[in-house]
């Protein structure tokens, strides 16, 4: 009865235990099941969701975005929510459906809840992606070359007012952007890391011809201005030439290699000193003072106060007298000339068969020049230069040099009434009288009108008694 009694005993022990344990199960999955929705439902409600493409655009970056990207990169890195680890009891070892729960659980993912409960990472990670942009907006402008020419001007003058001045930038700087990058290059770490950066990358031959564009400290220029500008002041060295020579700024040098710059050499201490020299800002030179007062005399106030009337040369009566008398006589020869000039004009026309010709009854008009004179006895001819393949009426080659004139250069023609007019059809102009006359164009020609071709000069005559009947013939024609 015993044995039978403890066995009875068991059995219910072992069934309240099964019972326990599927009752446990029942509550993990339904507990399981409300955290996941409690979970759904604050990530869907509290959280937008965000479709996003961690791909990035592969395109080319200038400079300044690489930086930017760059910093951005460093300063966006965030770390992850932290992971939380089911608690175990001592003593308790995890069943079969225990670990095919976590083991579901970490396949899907669901969403943390500290990123509903503390969105703050986001907020501070754009935050700190947006202050790159504002430190290295203006870094594009300063180049490396620029940065160290501010650094070794700085140094040598410890004045910014004087580096505005006397450095050659780039580009060009105002005195407060020189101050704001002086500033940054000093007090700002990202900015003097990345000048630091691209300085180091500067080819050598860059940096030596930098830093040979150095300032002259005050220094150095105290140094210079010792070297006297006359010859055999002071100085041994200086008695056979008043210009120092090469060796003289060498022993300088050598004498005082703390004060100037490591990359000063003799010749450029040689021209900064005659620039010194230029300026009248060595010590033995003196300048004169200007004048006292309250105002310094300029060049128009100067002006003003010459008196014009002293300028002015005091007149010679008798000069005068013999002046007016020479040029009457010189008018009176003048106009005797003009007076006797149509009868010299004849002797030389009776000398050289170029007088007046007689016309005949055929002659409409005549072009005489100074060799040649050409007959008119068609309504119509052609004036140039005659070839071998072309012939014209009228060679002007006859009277002179014609190569600049065109084979068929112009056309004579008489019209009904009695009008002569010349055609251009060259490609230099004719001038009649003076007045050009193009190609393409004509003139009318009267009698005792000059005709000038390339410099070859002609008088058109015309047969005013032959033409007087040719006009009345015209006249009957039209009566009728």
């Amino acid at each position: 009865m015993e044995q039978d009694l403890q066995g009875a005993s068991v059995v219910p022990g072992t069934a309240g235990c099964a019972a326990v344990q599927s009752r446990s199960e029942d509550e993990d999955l339904a507990s399981g099941k409300d955290t996941k929705r409690t979970a759904a439902q604050a990530f869907s409600g509290g959280v937008p969701k965000r479709r996003s493409s961690s791909r990035s655009i592969k395109r080319k970056k200038f400079d300044d975005e690489l930086v930017e990207s760059s910093l951005a990169k460093s300063s966006s890195r965030v770390k992850g929510p932290p992971v939380i680890e089911p608690a175990r009891c001592s003593g308790s070892e995890p069943s079969s459906n225990e670990r095919k729960k976590v083991s579901k659980s970490s396949s899907t993912p669901v969403p943390p809840l500290t990123t509903v409960a503390a969105p703050t990472p986001i907020t501070k990670r754009v935050k700190k992606s947006k202050q790159p942009l504002q430190i290295t907006k203006d870094l594009g402008r300063w180049k490396p070359t620029d940065d160290l020419l501010l650094i070794n001007a700085v140094l040598q003058t410890t004045d910014l007012t004087a580096v505005h001045l006397g450095v050659k930038f780039s580009c060009r700087f105002t005195l407060r952007e020189i101050q704001e990058r002086w500033y940054a290059l000093l007090y700002d770490p990202v900015i003097s890391k990345l000048a630091w950066q691209a300085m180091r990358q500067l080819h050598p031959e860059a940096i030596a011809a930098i830093q040979s564009k150095a300032l002259f400290s005050r220094a150095e220029e105290a140094l210079l201005a010792k070297i006297p500008s006359v010859s055999g002041v002071g100085f041994t060295w200086l008695k056979s030439t008043s210009q120092p020579k090469l060796e003289v700024f060498q022993e300088l040098l050598s004498k005082h290699p703390g004060v100037f710059y490591p990359s000063r050499t003799a010749k450029s201490l040689m021209v900064h000193w005659q620039l010194l020299k230029q300026y009248y800002l060595l010590e033995d030179q003196t300048v004169q003072p200007l004048p006292k007062g309250d105002q310094v005399l300029n060049f128009s106030d100067a002006e003003q106060l010459v008196d014009d009337a002293k300028l002015k040369e005091s007149r010679d009566e008798v000069l005068e007298h013999e002046l007016m008398i020479a040029d009457r006589h010189q008018k009176r020869e003048i106009r005797q000339l003009e007076q006797e000039l149509p009868r010299w004009q004849v002797l030389v026309d009776s000398i050289t068969g170029m007088n007046s010709p007689d016309f005949d009854n055929q002659t409409l008009a005549a072009l005489r020049g100074r060799m040649v004179r050409y007959l008119m006895r068609s309504r119509e001819i052609t004036l140039g230069r005659a070839t071998k393949d072309k012939q014209i009426d009228v060679d002007l080659s006859l009277e002179g040099p014609a190569w600049k004139i065109s084979r068929k250069q112009g056309i004579i023609k008489l019209k009904n009434n009695g009008d002569f007019f010349i055609a251009n059809e060259g490609r230099r102009p004719i001038y009649i009288d003076g007045r050009p006359v193009l190609s393409g164009n004509k003139w009318k020609l009267n009698n005792n009108s000059v005709v000038e071709i390339a410099g070859l000069r002609f008088v058109f005559l015309i047969n005013q008694e032959l033409i007087a009947l040719i006009k009345a013939e015209a006249a009957k024609m039209n009566q009728q």
